[in-house]
């Protein structure tokens, strides 16, 4: 069985938010976007496709997965911030 979730601390959110938030200038985000992607990134993106396709064969059990993952993440949010 899989780790069991732990929310991140505040902390680590406040800094991922930032880093998620902070505005590129147009040179940033271009140099960003045209960047090639590694062999090793490449492979482990295909291995990761891989995997869910064949975990979710089809495209009604890819989205009762998606829905399924965005409600035990809402879950855990919710009692992790005691507003349930």
């Amino acid at each position: 069985m899989p780790p069991r979730f732990r929310m991140p601390s505040d902390e680590a959110v406040a800094e991922a938010r930032a880093l998620a938030e902070r505005r590129l200038s147009a040179e940033e985000f271009n140099a960003r976007v045209n960047a090639p992607l590694t062999e090793e990134e490449r492979a482990e993106m295909l291995s990761l496709i891989d995997w869910f396709m064949r975990r979710y064969p089809t495209p009604a059990a890819r989205l009762a997965q998606a829905r399924q993952s965005y409600l035990a993440a809402e879950r855990l949010r919710k009692a992790a911030r005691g507003s349930d």
